[in-house]
């Protein structure tokens, strides 16, 4: 679970709600301190049984290069309310959302992409279905198909023991304790059960079922004209590293390496990771003008 390390809002950083023909989502919106947005929009995704305040340390930098930087609650997840129906959670139903959101946001514009763990997932497929031009599109923490390792444990474990235990007994025997062994500050555990607790539980169930039997679409998203980014920690224990180097390859993407970092380095290596972000972003802009 990504865990933010402070919640308040930096400078030039507020919340919204975003009305679109697909609904209404959470959202916080980063803007330069001079209130002018002189470079391309960005869009930001966050994973499974995250939110958009796991972006809460690169938003303020992201958003001094000059750009609108936009952080979302993917549907059903915190702050974003969501139905029963199990087929809103999908991986292709949350991209339709994304292309809804990019299309607010860009305003007719390309918009710079980005997918943080499943929301990687979510975001290739509002990629791959063309019906949005991106000024580019990053993969954080983000691998070619179904998650592997302790993480895929964990969710094969939610899958299993939320319908016999709860999702109460789940929070109090294992969520909190982890939270808690890291030493992570009581507001932020507060926060983190807040948030677990706001999920959707078949959002949650569905988005679990999505990362563990997800297919490869590298062959599909080569086929798409866009600059792509791959972006993860050293030490990232969702995909492992080598297999998201190796998907970089075969996507003939730019590759960044976080040092220090796990599955979060927004959160873990904010610097490294907004640094990186600017430096494609902008040449992205500077390839599509050119």
């Amino acid at each position: 679970m990504s865990t933010p390390r402070f919640l308040t809002l930096p400078p030039g950083v507020r919340a919204r709600r975003l009305e679109t023909a697909a609904g209404t989502f959470a959202a916080l919106e980063a803007l330069p301190v001079s209130g002018i947005a002189e470079r391309m929009p960005a869009l930001l995704v966050p994973g499974l049984t995250g939110s958009k305040e796991d972006f809460l340390a690169v938003l303020q930098t992201l958003a001094q290069s000059g750009r609108q930087v936009v952080a979302i609650d993917m549907r059903g997840q915190f702050e974003t309310g969501g139905p029963d129906d199990p087929s809103a959670y999908t991986c292709a139903a949350l991209g339709n959302d994304v292309d809804a959101l990019a299309q607010l946001i860009g305003r007719g514009e390309p918009v710079h992409l980005v997918g943080h763990s499943f929301g990687g997932l979510v975001t290739r497929e509002a990629v791959i279905d063309g019906r949005t031009k991106f000024a580019s599109y990053t993969m954080m923490s983000t691998g070619p198909d179904a998650i592997v390792g302790p993480r895929e444990r964990v969710g094969r474990e939610m899958l299993t023991r939320a319908p016999e235990v709860g999702l109460e007994r789940m929070w109090d025997t294992h969520l909190e304790p982890e939270a808690l062994s890291a030493g992570v500050p009581d507001e932020i555990v507060a926060f983190l059960r807040k948030r677990f607790f706001a999920n959707s539980p078949v959002g949650m169930s569905v988005m679990t079922k999505e990362i563990l039997a997800a297919r490869d679409r590298c062959d599909e998203l080569n086929q798409v004209d866009v600059a792509t980014l791959v972006l993860f920690g050293e030490h990232d224990d969702g995909w492992p590293p080598m297999a998201q180097s190796e998907m970089a390859d075969r996507l003939n993407a730019d590759c960044v390496v976080v040092p220090g970092a796990a599955h979060s380095p927004a959160v873990e290596a904010p610097e490294t990771t907004a640094a990186a972000l600017i430096r494609f972003w902008t040449a992205a802009e500077a390839n599509l003008r050119s």
